[in-house]
């Protein structure tokens, strides 16, 4: 398995940096080792914390002390409980919104504001299941979502950005990057016609931080260092004309 770094640990919680490539938990169809695996060998009183995924066809995944999650290609920092009352208490505040969230994206093209707020609401792909969108034919029921965003560099045929999803959805950084024609460098379901750049061989995409109270009155901000393809990523970014 990937390395796994322990960012901060308590009785309650452990604040993980997970790296590219490694599932969050287990979908039923693949076999591999997942970051929820790691978790429950590392803790082992965290087996049965949670709440289990229900498949269609009635299969039950157990998830120990998943809150929430990253896509498998997706870098950075993501929090997950050791007992049942921390989850609750964690579960409340991402259901409130309560949770402050950023990541850094390359984008491919050059975005034309400095910083914008993209509101438009998510449903699912007509075209794919494993899809969502935010475009024009997006499938019923479709759900508020909202990003806010700002520029930090740009140059030549990418973007570099911050983005801060106010919103929960699947994939939505993703999605809605993709609906102003600036897909995420690297991809391959929502721009699977352009080739990998910048050095990357995955999605660009990397959880920066993550504000949320680990108990009664102690919020707490962590964060998770950026890859070394990240930094090799803004290098050659500030190295082109």
């Amino acid at each position: 398995m990937n390395t796994v770094e322990v960012i901060f640990e308590n009785e309650d919680v452990a604040v993980l940096s997970k790296p590219s490539g490694l599932s969050v938990h287990k979908d039923g169809t693949r076999v591999e080792e997942t970051l929820a695996d790691w978790f429950v060998a590392r803790f082992p009183e965290s087996k049965g914390v949670g709440e289990p995924l229900v498949l269609t066809n009635g299969t039950s995944i157990d998830r120990p002390g998943i809150v929430h999650r990253l896509d498998k290609e997706t870098s950075g920092v993501i929090i997950l409980a050791k007992h049942q009352n921390s989850f609750l208490y964690l579960k409340q505040q991402f259901k409130n919104r309560e949770v402050q969230k950023k990541y850094r994206a390359f984008l491919w093209g050059v975005m034309p504001d400095e910083s914008g707020v993209i509101e438009l609401p998510i449903g699912r792909s007509k075209s794919d299941f494993r899809k969502r969108s935010a475009e024009r034919g997006a499938k019923a029921p479709l759900r508020d979502a909202l990003t806010k965003w700002k520029k930090l560099s740009a140059s030549g045929d990418f973007s570099y950005v911050e983005a801060s999803p106010q919103t929960g959805r699947m994939h939505q950084i993703r999605v809605h990057f993709k609906a102003l024609q600036h897909p995420l460098v690297g991809d391959c379901l929502y721009a699977p016609k352009r080739e990998y750049a910048l050095g990357f061989d995955r999605l660009a995409l990397h959880a920066l931080s993550l504000t949320i109270s680990i108990s009664p009155g102690e919020k707490r901000t962590f964060e998770a260092l950026l890859p070394p393809d990240f930094i090799e990523a803004e290098k050659q970014l500030s190295l082109q004309v």
